[in-house]
C-alpha cells in the first residue's frame, strides 16, 4: 500500500529515459493513470525485441505495474531483468527494486538504494519518484516528521498548482497509515511548525477514523488556527463543515446489567463505551457527563430510564438484554432519544426517538448472503442447527440471499449435541441417492462395483451456522462426504477465541467484527489494550467494540434528527440505519488458514431486485426471547 501509495503520487513515465519507436500508445496509457494496460503494452513491444531495448521495455513494464499495484507480476518481470550498465535505465532498475522491498515491508533495504540515488544527478522526474518513495519508507520506520520533510521539499520541484496538491494529498494518504501514537510523540519533538501541524492533523484523523464528534470538531478546530497551512489543500477536499456546528449531547446515560446473570457483559460493553469517550476527548469542544445507571439495582430498564431523563440525561444507550429493550418500548414515552443495544422483535413497532443496535447473528447471516453473491455464488446449500438460533439465521440468510438473486436449493437441521451428522450430511448433499442407485445395480448385477459416490452438482456453497466445537466436525465430514471442495460461509459463532487449535475449520470464511479479525489503524491498539486490562473479559472483545461502537453512534444519531446518519466504519462493522431505525452491520470477513483467521479483503456488495418469499413461512423465526447475542449460539 504504501508503495503504491509513492508512485501513484509522481506521475512519471520513464523518468527521462528516451523512447523507441511504436512506444507512444504505451506512454498515453501510463500518463493517463491506466497503469495495467500501459504494463501489457511496454511488456508486448519487449517480447518483440532483444538486448538492451527489451530489458529497457520490461523495465518500464515493471514500474507501470507497480504503479498498477501488481507487485507479483513486476517481481516476475523483474527477476529476469539484471542491473544495468546504462545510467538511466540502472536509475529505473533501482527504483524498481526499492518499490519491491517497500511492498516487501523492507523499508531500510529500499532506503539504502534510495538514499544513495538522492545523491546523484537525476533527471526531475526521477529525483520526484526517488522522493515519493523515500517519504513512504520513512513512512514504514515509523517516523512520519522525515517524510513530511522530503515531501515538503518535494514541492520545490513542482510547477502546476494541481501537482503541489496532489503532493500534499499524497503525503496525507501516507499519514493516515501511520500509528496515531507514533503521530503524536512526533509532533511533541518537532520545533516545525509547518511538521507540527501535519503530524497534529494525522494524528487527529488516524486516531478518530475521520468520523464522529471528536473528528469533525477537532478538524474544524485545526483549520481555524492553522489558516496558512500546506494541509489546507487537504482539508479543502474533505467535507466538513464552515464552524463547529456538529451538535452532540453534554449528558449521556448509559443503562447496563451490572449485576446478576448478565453483569459480565454489561461491564464489557461498559468498559468499550468509556474506552471510546477517552479516546475522543481531544476532539470535544468540552467534557460529557456520563452516568452509569445499573438496571438491575434501579428496578428495571423503564425506571432506569426515567431516572436516567430526570437526572439530566440528553441521550440514553441501553439496555443491553432482549426483554428490557421490549419493557422500555413497551412502558415508557421516549422524550430523550435513546439507543437500545439488542432488537425488538420484527413485528413490533418502535416509537419515535428510540433506535435500536445489536451484534445480532440475524446480521451476519446477512453479510453471509452479501459476500457469497459478491464472490459469484448463486445457488446454495445450508446446515443449521434445529433450534430457535438455526431458524433465525436461516431465515435471514434465505431472504438477503434470493433478493439478491440467489437460489437457496435446500437446507437440512442437524442436533448439535450429535457427534456424526453423516446422514443429515448425505441427505443434504444428494449422497444417499448416489448410494442407493449403486445398491440397486450391485443387486441386479450379483457382484461388487467399483463405486464412489456423486455430490450434488447443482450447489455453490454451503451456507453453516455452527459454533466452533460442531463447525470443526461438520467440515471435517463434509469433506470426508465428498463435499470438501465447496466454499463454506459462517458466522462469526464459528470462532470461539477458545485457544483450541482451528485446523478442522481451515478453509472456511465467516463474518465477524473487524474488532476481531482486521481492526482499522484507528483502533488496532486497543484490543491489546483491553485483553491486558481486562484479562476477565479476553473473550468479550465483541462487546467491548459493541460499547465502543455505541459511543461513537450518539453522535451521529443526535444530529440524524434533522437529517440522515451517516455511515460509520465502525469496530463491530460499518454502520448504517435502515428506515425502521435499526442500525445494521456490514461485517467484516476472515477464513481459517493454518489454524488461524486470516482476514480477507472487502468487496464491493451488490444490489438487486428484492423478491418475494413470503411463502417460505416455515423459515421465519419465532418471537424474539432474552437471549445475549454473545449466548445465540447453536447449541
Amino acid at each position: 500500500m504504501l508503495a503504491s501509495l509513492a508512485i501513484g503520487a509522481c506521475a512519471t513515465t520513464g523518468g527521462g529515459i528516451s523512447s523507441g519507436p511504436g512506444e507512444g500508445r504505451a506512454e498515453r496509457l501510463a500518463q493517463n493513470g491506466q497503469h495495467r494496460d500501459a504494463a501489457a503494452a511496454y511488456a508486448e513491444l519487449a517480447s518483440a525485441t532483444s538486448g538492451p531495448a527489451r530489458e529497457r521495455l520490461t523495465l518500464l513494464a515493471v514500474e507501470q505495474w507497480l504503479d498498477a499495484g501488481d507487485a507479483s507480476r513486476a517481481r516476475a518481470a523483474f527477476v529476469g531483468v539484471t542491473a544495468p550498465g546504462d545510467t538511466q535505465l540502472r536509475q529505473l532498475w533501482n527504483t524498481n527494486s526499492a518499490t519491491l522491498l517497500l511492498y516487501r515491508g523492507d523499508a531500510d533495504g529500499a532506503l539504502q538504494v534510495l538514499e544513495a540515488m538522492s545523491r546523484e544527478p537525476l533527471p526531475r522526474n526521477r529525483r520526484l519518484r526517488v522522493d515519493a518513495l523515500r517519504a513512504d519508507a520513512w513512512i514504514q520506520k515509523q517516523d512520519p516528521a522525515r517524510a513530511i520533510e522530503i515531501m515538503t521539499r518535494r514541492e520545490s520541484l513542482l510547477s502546476s498548482r494541481q501537482d503541489i496538491e496532489e503532493n500534499r494529498w499524497h503525503l496525507w494518504q501516507a499519514l493516515l497509515l501511520s500509528d496515531p501514537r507514533d503521530l503524536r510523540a512526533a509532533a511533541e519533538l518537532t520545533l516545525d511548525e509547518n511538521t507540527r501541524g501535519w503530524l497534529m492533523l494525522g494524528s487527529l484523523a488516524t486516531s478518530t477514523g475521520q468520523q464522529g464528534i471528536a473528528w469533525i470538531n477537532g478538524a474544524v478546530r485545526w483549520r481555524e488556527s492553522h489558516a496558512n497551512h500546506a494541509a489546507m489543500a487537504v482539508i479543502a477536499r474533505l467535507e466538513l463543515p464552515d464552524a463547529v456546528i456538529l451538535d452532540y449531547p453534554k449528558q449521556i446515560a448509559l443503562l447496563l446489567p451490572l449485576s446478576g446473570d448478565a453483569a459480565r457483559a454489561g461491564h464489557a460493553v461498559q468498559n468499550g463505551f468509556l474506552g471510546a469517550y477517552f479516546s475522543m476527548l481531544e476532539g470535544l469542544d468540552e467534557y460529557q457527563t456520563i452516568r452509569v445507571y445499573d438496571v438491575d439495582t434501579e428496578g428495571g430498564a423503564s425506571a432506569a430510564y426515567m431516572t436516567a431523563v430526570a437526572d439530566g440525561a440528553e441521550f440514553v444507550v441501553g439496555p443491553l438484554l432482549r426483554n428490557s429493550v421490549i419493557s422500555l418500548a413497551n412502558d415508557t414515552l421516549v422524550p430523550v432519544p435513546v439507543l437500545t443495544l439488542n432488537y425488538l422483535p420484527d413485528d413490533m413497532l418502535a416509537p419515535p426517538g428510540l433506535y435500536q443496535f445489536a451484534l445480532a447473528p440475524e446480521d451476519e447471516a446477512r453479510s453471509a448472503a452479501e459476500r457469497a453473491i459478491a464472490d459469484g455464488h448463486s445457488r446454495s446449500v445450508a446446515l443449521v442447527p434445529n433450534n430457535d438460533w438455526g431458524r433465525r439465521v436461516l431465515s435471514s440468510f434465505t431472504t438477503e440471499f434470493e433478493a439478491l438473486g440467489g437460489t437457496m436449493l435446500d437446507y437440512r437441521s442437524y442436533t448439535p449435541a450429535n457427534q456424526d451428522f453423516s446422514n443429515t450430511i448425505e441427505d443434504l448433499m444428494g449422497l444417499s441417492g448416489s448410494i442407493q442407485r449403486y445398491q440397486r445395480i450391485r443387486a441386479n448385477i450379483g457382484s461388487p462395483l467399483q463405486f464412489d459416490p456423486r455430490r450434488r452438482q447443482d450447489a455453490d456453497f454451503v451456507f453453516l451456522g455452527a459454533d466452533a466445537p460442531a463447525g470443526r466436525l461438520l467440515k471435517s465430514q463434509l469433506k470426508f462426504h465428498y463435499s470438501g471442495d465447496l466454499p463454506v460461509y459462517a458466522t462469526s459463532s464459528i470462532y470461539a477465541e477458545d485457544g483450541r487449535s482451528n485446523s478442522d475449520l481451515n478453509g472456511i470464511m465467516f463474518a465477524d467484527t473487524p474488532w476481531i479479525i482486521s481492526p482499522q489503524v484507528w483502533i488496532e491498539h486497543l484490543p491489546p489494550v483491553f485483553e491486558r486490562n481486562f484479562p476477565d473479559e479476553s473473550r468479550l472483545g465483541r462487546l467491548h467494540a459493541m460499547g465502543y461502537d455505541a459511543y461513537q453512534l450518539i453522535a451521529a444519531l443526535y444530529t440524524a434528527r434533522i437529517g440522515a446518519m451517516p455511515e460509520l466504519d465502525g469496530a463491530t462493522g460499518k454502520l448504517y440505519l435502515d428506515p425502521d431505525g435499526r442500525v445494521r452491520r456490514r461485517m467484516a470477513w476472515a477464513r481459517f488458514q493454518g489454524g488461524e483467521p486470516v482476514p480477507v479483503p472487502d468487496v464491493e456488495y451488490p444490489a438487486g431486485p428484492i423478491r418475494d418469499i413470503s411463502d417460505a413461512a416455515e423459515m421465519q423465526p419465532p418471537a424474539a426471547d432474552d437471549e445475549l447475542w454473545y449466548e445465540q449460539r447453536p447449541e
